[in-house]
């Protein structure tokens, strides 16, 4: 029987990674569909969401099962309480790449990234993209060194958002309503992913330490 229960919370951990993994893919797609204006991209990542929606409902059921039946403690109930909260950071991370490209989608065969913003966009989504993929590889290797990273690289996406709303606000900006809107909720998708990921980080640092992390650049957790 405890052999059972330490194969279902190994299969939870294993899954988390790979379902961290699908959302780093979509969010790759997303930006593809974004800055090519390419619908069959924007399409995948769309249907793409109900697969990963269902991993969450899975992988959630499952974590209520080894609570309810298990009494798990210590490092254990750490593990399984964390991954309760990561598979619901990893769907809302889906559901963000879902938004990206949607409004590829939406302003297709146009791009909906200005040419003078798409520098801006390739260094964010980059960079979220890193995070994603540091983030699986944290959870996938429990690396505590690797987590803790993560809080310095949003810094960087923190700054091009920033940089983002001084080109939408200033008086040289030509593109229209339109144009500012989407680029403000592109900012703010790509923003949360980002932040999501430093979440996730987090929650590894939690389970192999049993420490929440401390400080200004973990506030958002």
């Amino acid at each position: 029987m405890r052999a059972d229960y330490r194969e279902a919370l190994t299969g939870v951990s294993t899954d988390l990674v790979q379902m961290a993994d699908l959302v780093r893919e979509a969010v790759s797609v997303a930006t593809t569909a974004l800055l090519q204006a390419d619908l069959a991209a924007a399409e995948q990542v769309i249907s793409g969401d109900a697969h990963l929606d269902a991993l969450h409902d899975d992988l959630e059921s499952r974590c209520f099962v080894l609570l309810a039946r298990q009494a798990p403690v210590a490092g254990e109930l750490r593990t399984i309480v964390a991954a309760l909260r990561m598979v619901a950071d990893l769907a809302r991370m889906g559901d963000l790449a879902a938004h990206v490209a949607k409004i590829a989608r939406m302003r297709y065969p146009k791009h909906a990234v200005p040419d003078s913003m798409v520098p801006n966009f390739q260094r964010m989504s980059s960079l979220a993209e890193e995070m994603v993929a540091m983030a699986s590889k944290t959870l996938a290797e429990r690396n505590v060194l690797d987590a803790e990273k993560m809080a310095d690289n949003d810094e960087e996406v923190d700054n091009l958002r920033t940089m983002q709303f001084r080109k939408l606000l200033d008086d040289s900006w030509e593109h229209g309503v339109e144009a500012a809107v989407d680029c403000a909720l592109l900012g703010r998708y790509y923003e949360r992913i980002a932040d999501h990921a430093v979440i996730l980080s987090s929650r590894v640092i939690y389970v192999v330490t049993g420490l929440h992390p401390e400080g200004d650049n973990w506030s958002i957790a």
